[in-house]
């Protein structure tokens, strides 16, 4: 029998704030068991769940593991605009003339992210 990927573990200083932005991200809601000032927090979507855990050390190096987004109802490039409307940040830019590539952002703690291009624009190169 093999094991199921339940939640991937993301640690954070504040993990009702984190998990809030990430709520908003995924179009999706913080646990109602969670309450600011918990030390975890967790936000269940379609796609993956997400628990935010509050430790005490800062990040300050690369991340070793990182979420690749892909917008569902929306071009790559509007989703980045969007996630920037909502405290990420622009850390690399990857995205090519021809409509190739991707952007990493970065949360409000600094963990970083990609926002790949729609399935819809990945299916007109093709």
């Amino acid at each position: 029998m093999s094991s199921l990927v339940r939640h991937t573990t993301i640690d954070c200083a504040d993990a009702y704030a984190l998990a809030s932005f990430w709520a908003k991200v995924l179009d999706s809601q913080v646990s109602d068991d969670d309450k600011p000032g918990d030390p975890e927090a967790l936000v269940e979507s379609a796609g993956a769940g997400l628990l935010f855990i509050q430790v005490p050390e800062g990040k300050t190096v690369k991340n070793r593991v990182h979420l690749d987004l892909q917008p569902e109802d929306r071009t790559r490039d509007e989703e980045v605009e969007r996630l920037l409307g909502l405290g990420a940040t622009l850390f690399e830019d990857h995205r090519n003339p021809d409509g190739t590539g991707w952007a990493t952002l970065r949360d409000p703690e600094g963990n970083e992210f990609c926002v790949e291009r729609s399935r819809a624009e990945r299916a007109a190169t093709v």
